[in-house]
């Protein structure tokens, strides 16, 4: 049996994000992915200290995100966030509901990939540490 590798948070724009049109401004969704993001990696004590102490930064090289319905001032918005890969890159997928009714707000994934601190290289595999923290076999 596979370890689960998702979180559910939940998330609940604020006054100071909500744009001229009384919607949630489209570049918030980007911080809501990464809380998302840094409360599944922190349930593996893989969060960005332990990134660090591991030698490898994990930067974002690619992000995609589609906006189904707007989100609303108040508005309880579930996230999940499940990695979907992690053999030679950290593929993250998310789903932001409304809490209340379940619709659909916004689809999006993250990839990021492994660059080793001492040499600035990337990695072509992930790191083994990834992979212990996961709880995930080697392929």
């Amino acid at each position: 049996m596979s370890p689960d590798l998702s979180i559910e948070i939940e998330v609940v724009p604020a006054f100071y994000d909500i744009d001229p049109m009384q919607i949630v401004w489209h570049g918030h969704y980007v911080k809501y992915l990464e809380l998302a993001r840094s409360a599944l990696l922190a349930r593996f004590d893989y969060g960005y200290e332990r990134m660090k102490e591991s030698g490898y930064g994990w930067p974002v090289v690619d992000m995609r995100l589609k906006y189904v319905r707007p989100a609303q001032l108040g508005q309880r918005l579930l996230i999940r966030a499940e990695i979907t890969e992690w053999e030679n890159r950290l593929r993250i997928d998310y789903l932001m509901r409304e809490l209340a009714t379940g619709q659909r707000v916004n689809k999006a994934h993250t990839i990021q990939v492994a660059v080793s601190l001492a040499t600035g290289e990337m990695c072509y595999v992930c790191p083994e540490v990834l992979w212990e923290r996961l709880g995930v076999a080697a392929q």
